[in-house]
């Protein structure tokens, strides 16, 4: 699978919003993740979100949102890894991660930290037609909002913009890549997960 990251958290670039006025906290009620417009919108995304909220998970989410008909303009087959296989459709997701582990000490070297060993797993998955892109950024905050206490408020909180795109002959196909694509995301971040 091909598979990169970068730190965005300069100037203009986007920020996570650990706390916007619709989030739904997994990590308390899972079973809230079938009221998600997502999640009814691509059904496959559902357990992936349950097992990033889990436990046993390094991460929790505060976003999502689905793409599910980009055109061969949205997209670039030989970062897919799918060049000359004639990908007419493609589909894509992102998901804002936030780490579970205190990222006072040296918040960058954390989440470098996590990153690395994503990519590096995920990059010797023998897997074609799509790619995961992991988006250091940082990340606001209300001073309640778990994992930040009102003791790091003036600290530099970071988080991780994963973008999942996948492409296929036809927009079933690109779908079912997408959902394996995001298995093993949920695989590479949780290694003890369960999902298949």
């Amino acid at each position: 699978m091909e598979c990169d990251w970068e730190v965005e958290i300069g100037g203009d670039s986007p920020v996570i919003e650990a706390a916007w006025p619709g989030f739904v906290d997994l990590r308390q009620v899972p079973a809230l993740v079938h009221q998600l417009s997502e999640a009814v919108q691509f059904p496959m995304l559902a357990p992936v979100l349950q097992e990033l909220n889990s436990h046993d998970s390094p991460v929790w989410t505060s976003k999502c949102d689905v793409w599910t008909a980009l055109s061969t303009a949205d997209f670039d087959a030989d970062e897919l890894d799918a060049s000359g296989e004639g990908c007419s459709s493609g589909m894509a997701c992102y998901i804002d991660l936030l780490p579970r582990t205190n990222l006072q000490s040296n918040p960058v070297q954390i989440v470098e930290s996590l990153c690395k060993p994503w990519c590096r797993r995920l990059s010797e998955t023998p897997m074609r037609r799509c790619r995961v892109d992991f988006i250091v950024r940082k990340a606001a905050h209300a001073d309640s909002s778990p994992p930040f206490s009102t003791h790091a408020c003036h600290s530099l909180n970071l988080g991780i913009t994963a973008y999942i795109t996948a492409c296929g002959h036809t927009p079933a196909q690109a779908q079912a890549v997408l959902g394996s694509a995001l298995a093993t995301l949920v695989q590479s971040l949780c290694p003890d997960s369960k999902l298949q």
